[in-house]
């Protein structure tokens, strides 16, 4: 039987910006009932502790510290809430790679750039490479010439960076998707108004 080992006490994690943690002389309290006033921050700590909440700093580079009475629990579930809603709406761009050989035929020439343009359309990246392997790199006229037509084919889709480049036994291009213009905003036409009726004399 091994003898019992004394693990040192767990110090409490200590919560950053809320009730005592907060470093600042004087705050801009705002509690539920929607009164705002500027308190000394242990005031303000003790007001907040009286209505059951915490006192959470919520706005530290104004002047003054804007803090605000709530649940801190109730606070995290909203930033967390607002980090995944970001999230959501954020899109990553990724380069999405095709591989050609310098003799592909048309009908998996068709079927890549079926591919490309759906990358294109979801905001990607297209980066378009042909391989050369032994004695095809004597043919590196027919890798250009095929990325260029892959690059007209998409032209209504994307624009190409550069032109295309060869380094090693391989040769690229790299396409861009268009940017998509925002549609500007209808301007609303207010309807004529019927004319107003003479005034008896």
């Amino acid at each position: 039987m091994y003898p019992p080992r004394n693990f040192p006490p767990r110090r409490p994690r200590i919560r950053e910006n809320v009730n005592e943690a907060i470093r600042v002389r004087e705050v801009r309290a705002v509690f539920p009932d929607g009164t705002v006033e500027i308190l000394p921050t242990q005031a303000a700590i003790r007001r907040a502790q009286e209505l059951g909440l915490d006192l959470i700093l919520v706005s530290p580079t104004a002047e003054p510290p804007v803090a605000k009475a709530m649940d801190y629990g109730q606070w995290q579930y909203e930033q967390k809430k607002k980090q995944h809603e970001a999230k959501k709406k954020q899109h990553v761009i990724q380069v999405k790679e095709l591989k050609f050989r310098p003799n592909t035929d048309d009908h998996d020439y068709e079927f890549k750039m079926n591919h490309a343009i759906r990358f294109l359309k979801e905001g990607n990246r297209v980066k378009a490479v042909v391989q050369f392997r032994g004695r095809e790199i004597a043919h590196v006229d027919l890798g250009q010439k095929l990325l260029q037509r892959f690059s007209g084919d998409l032209a209504s889709y994307g624009q190409v960076e550069g032109q295309p480049r060869l380094e090693g036994r391989n040769c690229h291009v790299i396409i861009s998707p268009l940017k998509t213009k925002e549609p500007a905003p209808k301007k609303v036409e207010k309807a004529p108004q019927p004319p107003l009726p003479a005034s008896p004399r």
